[in-house]
C-alpha cells in the first residue's frame, strides 16, 4: 500500500483521536441525583426564582449528569431537621434556617442582628463573604454551598408602633436572635417554624409574627393578620447545606459544575431574586385592601435601634465565648455590607 492510499487514513484516524479527546468529560460521568429538600410550599417565591433555576443550571452544566429532584413543604423531613438531613444524606442538599435551632450556629446569627441590613441580594453577598471563614468551624458535618438572607418585619393584629409595646406580647420570631430581641424588650418569643406560623396566630398562641412580606401571603398569614408595621427590622439567613459524602463522590468534573453553583454570585443571585421579590409583597398586601401598613418615623426608628441594641452585646459576647473577637467579626460583617451596597 503506498504512502498516498495510507495518508487519508491516517489523518482519519488523527481526526477521530483529537475529537475524542476534545470531548467533554461530562459524557462520561456517572449520573447521579441531589435530593434537594426544603420546607416551603412548592410555588413558593423561593422555589421558583431560587431552587428551580439553580437546579436548571446544573443540569444543564453537567450534561445531564446530575439530576435534580425536589423535594418541597417537609417532604423529607421537618423545618428545624434539615441541617442533619443533610449530614445524614438523608437529603443531599437542603435548606436550613439556622436559626431555628437557636445556639447550636451562633456565629452566622450575627446576619440576623436587627436594623444591620436593607438590601437582600447585596447583603446576602456579603454575608456569604463573610461566612465562608467560618463555615468549616461552624457546620463542619456539611458542605455549606452558600448563604443568603432576607428582610422582614413586624406582622400583628393590632398595630405596633413602639418597642415598650412588646412587654408582655407573645411573638413568634423568624430565628434565635429576633427571639433574643424579643425577650430583651419583655415579650416572649414562641419559637416555630414558619409553615406552624398561621396556626400559632389563628390559636392566640401567638400575638404577632415576624416574617418577610410576600410570605405572609404565601403562608396564608394575611388571613390572621392585618398591621404591619412599615420598617427593615431584622434578617433570616439561611443555608444551603450539601452531604459531604455526596460531593466527595463525584467526579472531578461534576465536583467543578457543583463549586460553580456554591459561589459568592449565586449566593448574591439567589438572595437578590427572592428578597426583592419578598419585598414586593408589601405592595401585594396594600393592593388586596383590608392591610394597614403602620408608618414609622426615623425618631420611633432610632427608639428601636436603642432598645434592641443589647442584642448586638449578647452577640459579641457569644463571639468570645467561642474564642473569637467578637467586635472585630461583625465589624469585618458590616465593612462587608457596606462594601456591597446592603448595610441598614
Amino acid at each position: 500500500m503506498t504512502l498516498t492510499r495510507l495518508l487519508p487514513q491516517a489523518l482519519s484516524v488523527l481526526a477521530a483521536a483529537v475529537l475524542a479527546a476534545s470531548l467533554p468529560a461530562l459524557a462520561q460521568d456517572k449520573p447521579t441525583e441531589i435530593k434537594l429538600a426544603h420546607w416551603v410550599p412548592a410555588n413558593h417565591l423561593l422555589a421558583t426564582t431560587g431552587f428551580i433555576p439553580w437546579g436548571q443550571s446544573i443540569e444543564k452544566a453537567s450534561g445531564g449528569s446530575i439530576k435534580v429532584t425536589i423535594y418541597p413543604a417537609q417532604q423529607l423531613g421537618k423545618a428545624p431537621d434539615h441541617y442533619d438531613m443533610a449530614r445524614d444524606g438523608i437529603a443531599t442538599v437542603a435548606y436550613v434556617n439556622p436559626g431555628y435551632q437557636p445556639g447550636r450556629f451562633p456565629i452566622i446569627a450575627a446576619g440576623e442582628l436587627p436594623f444591620l441590613v436593607d438590601k437582600p441580594g447585596p447583603a446576602s453577598q456579603a454575608l456569604d463573604a463573610w461566612y465562608r471563614q467560618y463555615a468549616e468551624r461552624e457546620m463542619k458535618d456539611v458542605k455549606v454551598c452558600l448563604t443568603h438572607l432576607h428582610v422582614g418585619t413586624l406582622h400583628s393584629k393590632a398595630p405596633i408602633t413602639d418597642p415598650a409595646q412588646i412587654k408582655g406580647m407573645k411573638i413568634r420570631p423568624a430565628n434565635g436572635t429576633v427571639g433574643a430581641m424579643v425577650n430583651v424588650l419583655g415579650g416572649t418569643a414562641v419559637q416555630l417554624s414558619a409553615p406552624e406560623a398561621r396556626d400559632a396566630l389563628s390559636k392566640g398562641v401567638a400575638d404577632a409574627i415576624t416574617f418577610p412580606w410576600n410570605s405572609i401571603i404565601s403562608f396564608g398569614i394575611d388571613k390572621v393578620t392585618t398591621f404591619h408595621t412599615d420598617m427593615r427590622l431584622y434578617a433570616a439567613v439561611f443555608v444551603w447545606a450539601m452531604n459531604k459524602d455526596w460531593y466527595d463522590g463525584l467526579s472531578a468534573n461534576q465536583k467543578k459544575v457543583m463549586d460553580n453553583h456554591c459561589n459568592n454570585e449565586w449566593a448574591a443571585k439567589v438572595g437578590a431574586a427572592w428578597g426583592d421579590a419578598e419585598d414586593a409583597g408589601r405592595e401585594k398586601l396594600v393592593a388586596m385592601g383590608g392591610h394597614t401598613m403602620v408608618p414609622m418615623s426615623k425618631a420611633q426608628i432610632d427608639n428601636w435601634k436603642k432598645a434592641v441594641a443589647p442584642v448586638y452585646d449578647q452577640w459579641t459576647a457569644g463571639a468570645g465565648k467561642l474564642g473569637l473577637d467578637g467586635k472585630k467579626a461583625l465589624d469585618d460583617l458590616k465593612a462587608q455590607l457596606a462594601k456591597t451596597g446592603g448595610a441598614y
